[in-house]
């Protein structure tokens, strides 16, 4: 079986596949509701809604369900250090730099060169870890 740090990219990959889907449902409903006035304006708020969609997308379901479809689909599960389920501020937190995928990139290189292994920067501060529920 593939590494704990190789299934958390494939979830990765999979999650921007969902949030994707969902931006094409989004961008729909706005298309129709723009379109009369002005052609392609709804491409101007992509920078806005794209984020605000991950964000929403990655907190609600790592606080509600413990994992996002992704990690749900790796068997993998975002807990707090002690074992206990996330609260509202370490999911908020843990999720910031996926507002665009570069900064998560950043995060795990920072998380790396300060000690923390696999996990992320933010996972560090917030005092969450990636378990494995196949073990």
């Amino acid at each position: 079986m593939a590494s704990v740090f190789t299934r958390r990219v494939i979830a990765y990959i999979l999650d921007f596949f969902v949030v994707s889907a969902f931006m094409w449902i989004v961008s729909y409903l706005c298309y129709f509701l723009m379109n009369p006035y002005e052609t392609f304006a709804v491409y101007q708020f992509f920078p806005i809604v794209l984020p605000i969609l991950i964000l929403v997308y990655f907190i609600v379901l790592e606080k509600s369900k413990g994992a996002t479809v992704g990690k749900a689909l790796m068997y993998l599960e975002v807990r707090s250090r002690n074992g206990a389920r996330i609260n509202w501020a370490q999911a908020i937190v843990r999720n910031l730099s996926k507002i665009y995928w570069i900064p998560v990139i950043f995060d795990w290189l920072i998380g790396k060169l300060l000690g923390a292994g696999n996990n992320r920067f933010l996972g560090s501060v917030t005092k969450t870890v990636v378990i494995d529920e196949l073990r």
